[in-house]
């Protein structure tokens, strides 16, 4: 375990998880999970910031943990590349209810 926990499916992030870029400078919080259901697989993240909600790319992300996500890119080149937030995909949002085990077995999202 490190100090920002162990690592985590992008289905067990919590709403509220800090992002930070490789060169460990904050950037923002998770606001959702987007997901592409028909394909079963991670499709980026919806961040909160100064800036208002980004987009950050499925490859964006480098390591999801429990207490923080870090992405693949510096902050410069975050400043440079993620863009406003348009919806598309199915989106997840934090179920407020249900704790780790229900986080752990899928249920720390609902579909919205």
């Amino acid at each position: 375990m490190t100090e920002h926990g162990d690592p985590i499916s992008y289905q067990a992030l919590q709403r509220g998880t800090p992002i930070s870029s490789s060169d460990d400078i904050a950037l923002g919080v998770v606001e959702r999970v987007i997901d592409n259901a028909k394909e079963h697989i991670f499709d980026g993240i919806v961040m909160r910031s100064d800036d208002g909600l980004l987009w950050v790319d499925a490859p964006e992300v480098a390591r999801i943990t429990e207490r923080l996500v870090t992405l693949t890119i510096d902050a410069a080149t975050a400043k440079e590349q993620l863009t406003d937030y348009a919806p598309g995909a199915p989106e997840y949002r934090a179920n407020v209810r249900g704790g780790r085990l229900s986080r752990f077995f899928g249920g720390g999202w609902k579909r919205h």
